[in-house]
């Protein structure tokens, strides 16, 4: 016999025999303390929580507005093959002087003749003063607009990035000069148009051609310093003056938002539902968390939808770059200058946490102020809310919203419709559509939402911001 087996048994002979029923057969007859399904999918989702949501009978939101002129401001897209980069032709008709134009063929020529060029940061684009006879078409890189200050010295007047474009007065303006210094502030790539390939091209195409002439001969409308055609008014007048006759005029077709909807089909066996039903209703365990994924889903598309989602529908002169790349107090005190009144700031969580570095590397203290009996960050006394649905890139770099909300103040609203049938929640719904062949319930579970953007100041982006930590 080995001596694993001698003292096998040796200890056998110590162990006492079982005296009482095992805790492993106990749990058998016994009713466990038990939580609800958890999910870990579920955020604070303060988007949801603090949109003022109004009621859309019709399905349908019109946004009326006064007239305006604006035109031809968005930007421009590129492919990259290795290093080189071109324009897409049909982004052209981006800059105001293509605003419409549409021939296919011309385009294509005119993308073909922008000449690339790397700069590196530092160097100058195109100075104040000079001739510009040139666009530029900022493919990748950061570039400052700097002007003259009061005593001659230098000031930044903004930043520019990826899609932006420079001198477009040139394709139509022989004697246009440029009014500020464009600058790299880091490398860049930029591609260059000149005004005599548009000319010289324009002599054989005669639809280009056309396109310049009729934009040069558009008259000059009178407009206030956002675009909206001007209201004639009298002030410090004395005596009987003649006062000026003026109306107001609209948009002869306002944009509409349509509701939007996220669905699913939630699939509970009958056997489950009737035989595993205590002491959680199964079903109402599986309704909840579809609802708490459909309403993820509904914030993801508030925030990222190419329709109505706020990044997409923020209007191009309120969107800004970070002078430095991290988010700063003075990008967040920009964001706050290009809107009155603003309610609040919306920040990926890594982007709070960038800004929160920022603020200790200068030595400063963030406010806080309570928001539906949560204390939360804020800048200004306007707090800054987190939202995970905000993407950050694959190169660190993500966005900031801040924005002022509600119909009355003519700032961001979210659109849905109450008193649907079935309504669990408002503007969600769960209908049953019946048991099929295989004994499975079905149930169709439905929100319908959007969002309203009303006037574009409404709603400001820092772009491109950077939240990887410096060293």
């Amino acid at each position: 016999m080995s001596v694993g087996s001698v003292e096998d048994e040796a200890r056998a002979e110590q162990t006492p025999p079982q005296q009482s029923l095992g805790t492993a057969a106990a749990r058998n007859l016994a009713s466990t303390t038990k939580s609800a399904p958890q999910m870990e999918e579920i955020s604070s989702r303060w988007l949801l929580r603090t949109l003022p949501w109004v009621e859309v009978k019709g399905g349908t939101y019109r946004v009326n507005r006064r007239l305006s002129y604006s035109v031809g401001d968005g930007r421009v897209t590129f492919v990259q093959t290795g290093g080189r980069v071109a324009v897409i032709p049909a982004e052209l008709g981006e800059l105001p002087a293509l605003r419409g134009y549409e021939d296919p063929d011309v385009l294509a020529e005119l993308a073909a003749r922008c000449r690339q060029r790397e700069l590196a940061a530092g160097e100058v684009l195109a100075a104040r003063g000079e001739p510009a006879d040139r666009v530029l078409l900022l493919a990748h890189g950061r570039v400052e607009r700097i002007g003259a200050g009061p005593y001659g010295d230098e000031t930044v007047l903004g930043v520019l990035a990826d899609g932006s474009y420079l001198g477009e007065d040139a394709l139509v303006d022989g004697e246009a000069a440029w009014e500020w210094t464009a600058r790299a502030a880091t490398a860049c790539t930029v591609l260059e148009l000149t005004r005599a390939d548009v000319l010289a091209l324009a002599e054989r195409a005669g639809s280009l051609a056309a396109q310049l002439a009729g934009v040069t001969a558009l008259p000059e409308q009178r407009t206030n310093s956002f675009g909206e055609a001007a209201i004639d008014l009298s002030a410090g007048h004395v005596g009987e003056a003649v006062l000026p006759h003026t109306y107001v005029d609209y948009e002869a077709a306002p944009r509409e938002y349509e509701l939007s909807v996220a669905q699913t089909v939630l699939r509970v066996h009958s056997r489950v539902a009737d035989l595993y039903n205590h002491p959680m209703d199964q079903t109402e365990q599986q309704l909840r968390l579809t609802v708490e994924a459909l309403r993820e889903r509904q914030e993801h598309e508030l925030v990222n939808n190419r329709e109505f989602g706020l990044l997409a529908n923020c209007d191009y002169g309120q969107r800004i770059q970070p002078h430095d790349g991290a988010p700063s107090p003075d990008d967040l005190d920009e964001l706050l200058s290009r809107s009155r009144d603003a309610k609040l700031f919306l920040a990926h969580p890594q982007a709070i946490a960038a800004f929160g570095r920022e603020l200790n590397r200068r030595g400063l203290v963030p406010d806080s102020v309570d928001v539906a009996g949560t204390r939360t960050p804020a800048w200004r006394g306007v707090p800054i809310l987190p939202c995970d649905k905000i993407p950050v890139s694959p190169e660190r770099t993500t966005s900031i919203l801040c924005m002022r909300t509600g119909e009355s103040d003519q700032g961001v609203i979210g659109l849905h419709q109450t008193g649907l049938p079935d309504e669990i929640q408002p503007g969600l719904s769960t209908r049953f559509m019946g048991i099929d062949a295989q004994a499975i319930v079905s149930y169709l579970v439905t929100a319908y939402y959007s969002a309203a953007v009303l006037v574009p100041d409404a709603l400001g982006v820092l772009e491109n911001v950077e939240i990887g930590r410096r060293h």
